[in-house]
């Protein structure tokens, strides 16, 4: 039983085939989605969705990219939704870098809100970091309530930060670029930080794993992610699928 800690169905590239999109996620025995808003419209839908899917669930939040989109009203609304029942998360907030959509300075003041509204409300939070790893840890330090449940999704740092992460009691999201042949560092994470910190994801429509590279990712896709972090951290596929499982649904409270 497999849970996608990240995905985001409520993409409009799933608009025409998501009925099999979700039939093929459970014979995968994929049983629980938790889909991510990066804005209002994409949160409301991802509610939405696990409305009318009693195996789906809703994250809410404003992406980096949109930082410079936040105000007072704008947070309340979020505040707002984070009170449906099938919310389960605040996110994805974070800092991306990378992209620089946002100044940096609105990312930051966005990231921190965001933080302490998952705070208020009892939520986890769920970070996006690209490019942006210390400012994101400097930030949490600071703004982040003592236990505080924090995943850094589609986890892209390197052995040491996913230690630093790790002693802070935070969870690391594994997706698709585990699998890719090239790819050397989030192996290597993976292996430093072992399997009881590790929760596994698609991204999707993003980040296909190599199974499947260059397709549109969807939820089945993730049992070639699942495959791989079992084979780095030296344990059965079954055996990884319920440490993952376990740890997702303590995160979400699912």
């Amino acid at each position: 039983m497999l849970i996608d800690t990240h995905a985001h169905l409520n993409d409009k590239r799933f608009d025409e085939d998501l009925d099999d999109v979700l039939e093929r996620a459970l014979l995968a025995d994929v049983q629980t989605i938790v889909n991510v808003g990066y804005d209002l419209e994409s949160s409301r839908r991802a509610i939405a969705l696990a409305e009318d899917f009693d195996f789906l669930y809703a994250a809410v939040c404003l992406h980096p990219h949109d930082s410079r989109e936040l105000d007072k009203h704008l947070l309340q609304q979020f505040r707002e939704l984070c009170a449906h029942p099938r919310v389960v998360a605040v996110g994805e907030t974070g800092l991306d870098f990378h992209y620089d959509n946002s100044p940096r300075e609105d990312q930051r003041r966005a990231f921190a809100e965001f933080i302490h509204l998952a705070g208020e409300v009892g939520l986890p939070l769920i970070v996006h970091d690209r490019d942006a790893h210390a400012d994101c840890l400097a930030i949490l330090d600071k703004e982040s309530a003592p236990g505080q449940r924090v995943v850094f999704h589609c986890f892209s740092g390197n052995a040491d930060f996913a230690r630093e992460c790790v002693a802070r009691g935070y969870v690391l999201g594994v997706a698709g670029l585990v699998t890719f042949p090239k790819e050397q560092r989030l192996p290597q994470a993976v292996q430093a930080v072992g399997l009881a910190n590790l929760v596994v994801e698609t991204d999707c429509p993003y980040l296909a794993p190599q199974t499947h590279r260059g397709k549109r990712n969807e939820p089945s896709y993730i049992i070639a992610t699942l495959a791989k972090v079992a084979e780095l951290t030296g344990v059965s596929y079954d055996d990884c699928a319920a440490a993952t499982t376990a740890t997702a649904r303590g995160l979400y409270g699912i």
